[in-house]
């Protein structure tokens, strides 16, 4: 028996491939080429107006956190991390805007190979249920990094880890923010594999570490995060969401979309 929670996966992985699908009845009016640089795109595609209506003026502000008050007030290194200012409400606008921006830059050089999709639990809330809260993009062209060497995704990951929580913590304040905020964990998967993931075909990596993992050769200008949006009904209700075990995999069987091809 399918339960209300599988229905919901269901029905958010067939709206997610609406756009797919009201593109591919047009085929006729488009090359392959055309077609093919279509599905190569994310899903969501981030414009600069949607960025600031997501932006709230408590962004970044005074809230509770994953990290502790010590390393807060430690001094980060601006080239290896993205920060934000906890004492300022709306400080962290500008790195997010930045990141976006990279974001776009380098999904528009390499396309998919260069992104991953990005969730994150919160073992206080619900250990079962990892949020979608967007998309990671790292220049993985040596020649055209601004470090000196291509960044690993987890010291891709790493480098937003804090700008990456806090914004989930304002897309889903009910599930991630206030007291579920503590402890707050960032998981993985290929990117733009967001049906493969609702349909229990792939598992979940997390990405565990601090900022001291990651390498003088890295430069945060090499990475840009781009945040999932909520929009409608999924602000109250919330949007993509998944079920793992403790260790990514899915708990429940692999099972198809009707009519997805």
């Amino acid at each position: 028996q399918t339960s209300h929670t599988d229905a919901y996966e269901m029905m958010k992985a067939v709206i997610h491939l609406l756009p797919i699908a009201a593109f591919l009845a047009l085929g006729y009016m488009v090359s392959r080429r055309t077609a093919t640089a279509f599905l190569n795109q994310p899903l969501f595609v981030l414009s600069s107006h949607s960025l600031e209506l997501r932006l709230s003026a408590g962004f970044g502000g005074a809230q509770n956190s994953s990290g502790n008050s010590k390393a807060q007030k430690k001094s980060l290194d601006t080239t290896k991390v993205r920060t934000i200012s906890k004492n300022s409400p709306g400080a962290g606008t500008k790195p997010l805007r930045t990141a976006a921006n990279t974001f776009d830059k380098i999904y528009k050089q390499h396309g998919k190979p260069c992104a991953h999709d990005l969730y994150v639990r919160s073992p206080s809330n619900d250990a079962s249920t990892f949020w979608f809260v967007g998309k990671i993009a790292r220049q993985i062209d040596e020649s055209q990094c601004s470090g000196t060497a291509v960044p690993t995704l987890q010291e891709a990951v790493l480098s937003h880890k804090r700008l990456i929580l806090e914004y989930a913590q304002t897309l889903r304040p009910q599930n991630l923010g206030g007291p579920f905020s503590k402890g707050l964990e960032v998981w993985t998967a290929p990117g733009n594999s967001e049906i493969d993931v609702v349909q229990n075909k792939l598992p979940l990596t997390q990405v565990i570490g601090s900022t001291v993992d990651i390498s003088e050769s890295f430069s945060v200008s090499d990475v840009g995060f781009n945040p999932e949006i909520y929009v409608g009904e999924e602000i109250t209700k919330g949007g993509l969401r998944v079920k793992r075990g403790e260790d990514g995999a899915p708990i429940k069987p692999v099972f198809d979309i009707p009519n997805l091809k």
